[in-house]
């Protein structure tokens, strides 16, 4: 057995050596490894898998839903889109009819037209259409227009090549209304500045001035509205007349009560006009017409007082305002003069007739005759708005 060799050293050497030592053994413990790897070299590489375990896909919401859910949605996407078309076939079809309305009755704008049920597609292919609404605004009628007409056919017939293309249709039966606005009448009538209103269910009132001979007139007037045939109403104008200020009353016409008469204000001025007073006594046709006794007139024309007493009495004022002035106009201008008529307007007042002034303030109209079939104007009302009359229609064609 061999002697170990012993080998002397430096107190700290000893801990090299032990330290050296060690690292003897790590390099030991490398080159293993190394020597390992080399071994492994010839495996194909591959990369770690740090899952935990496998996933499946998340399913989509609709692959996760029943057969009978699938369906369901499917026929709600359907619906929708057969609904979608649908309706813009109908907004198609509706425009089209209203420029064919425009060019047919040469109307200034399109109408509106609403087709109404659902669906429209199944209508069209049966070539018949349960209700059809139109309205018209702003027809001309006459020497006004129609603020709107509004007319609703049912049960309408197609004329048809096919869904695509419209002949025409037969209306057999509409029913509507014309509505006569008081808006336009004011607009259009208004010329004279008079506005028109109703009173009560088969009246208009008509309130305002009319300018003749440089004066402004007060006019009032009522107007009664009946149907006129079967396409057509007419106004009976009544209660004419024209204010000259507080002066006198003018009513056209050729009654006893028409003409132009002195107000009440005017003749009760006279007790504390006596020279207008004596002018008026002073002419024999007027006394008569007055139907004073002469004696009472001569005392009252040397005597203040007692003329005073007597334009003062009720019988006087009565027929004083009863006295047709119209007539005395061309006998006595002057004392017209005097009692403060302009000459100028005493000439245009008999110009001014009852026709005419009837003319200016008729509110009548007439529906034109249709091409086939019949339209009829019913039962006339008046509203807030203005003259509602009931329209109805048969065997009306459309578009041939």
């Amino acid at each position: 057995m061999r002697t170990p060799h012993l080998i002397e050293t430096h107190p700290h050497q000893e801990w090299f050596i032990g330290e050296q030592t060690e690292y003897d053994g790590e390099n030991d413990l490398v080159g293993e490894l190394l020597s390992k790897g080399d071994d492994e070299d010839d495996d194909p590489w591959t990369p770690p898998n740090h899952r935990r375990g496998s996933r499946r896909k998340p399913r989509g919401r609709l692959a996760a839903l029943s057969f009978g859910a699938k369906a369901v949605v499917g026929i709600l996407v359907l619906a929708a889109f057969l609904t979608l078309a649908d309706r813009w076939a109908l907004l198609y079809a509706e425009r089209r009819a209203a420029d064919t309305l425009k060019d047919r009755l040469h109307l200034a704008a399109a109408p509106e037209v609403e087709i109404d049920g659902f669906p429209f597609l199944t209508q069209l292919a049966d070539e018949r259409l349960d209700s059809v609404k139109v309205t018209v605004p702003d027809v001309a009628a006459d020497r006004v227009s129609l603020a709107q007409v509004t007319a609703t056919a049912t049960d309408v017939r197609l004329d048809t090549d096919g869904p695509a293309s419209v002949r025409g249709a037969d209306v057999p039966h509409l029913e509507g209304d014309v509505l006569l606005s008081f808006a336009d009448l004011n607009r259009e009538l208004g010329a004279s500045q008079v506005t028109f209103t109703g009173e009560g269910h088969d009246r208009v009132r008509a309130r305002g001035t009319l300018p003749v001979a440089g004066h402004d007139l007060r006019l009032r007037a009522e107007a009664r509205i009946v149907r006129n045939g079967e396409r057509g109403i007419a106004t009976h104008i009544g209660g004419m007349r024209l204010d000259i200020g507080d002066l006198a009353t003018y009513r056209p016409g050729a009654r006893t009560a028409q003409g132009l008469h002195l107000s009440r204000t005017s003749v009760a001025r006279l007790a504390h006009e006596t020279r207008k007073a004596k002018a008026l006594l002073s002419i024999p046709s007027v006394v008569r017409r007055l139907g004073v006794p002469d004696s009472l007139v001569q005392e009252a024309l040397r005597n203040e007082s007692k003329l005073t007493d007597l334009i003062g009495t009720p019988r006087f004022l009565r027929q004083a305002m009863r006295l047709n002035l119209i007539d005395l106009a061309l006998e006595h201008p002057k004392l017209l003069a005097l009692l403060g008529f302009d000459p100028a307007l005493m000439d245009a007042l008999p110009r001014l007739t009852r026709p005419v002034l009837t003319d200016q303030l008729s509110l009548g109209f007439r529906l034109p005759e249709p091409p086939s079939g019949q339209v009829r104007l019913r039962d006339v009302r008046v509203e807030k708005d203005g003259i509602r009359v009931r329209l109805e229609g048969t065997g009306l064609a459309v578009g041939r």
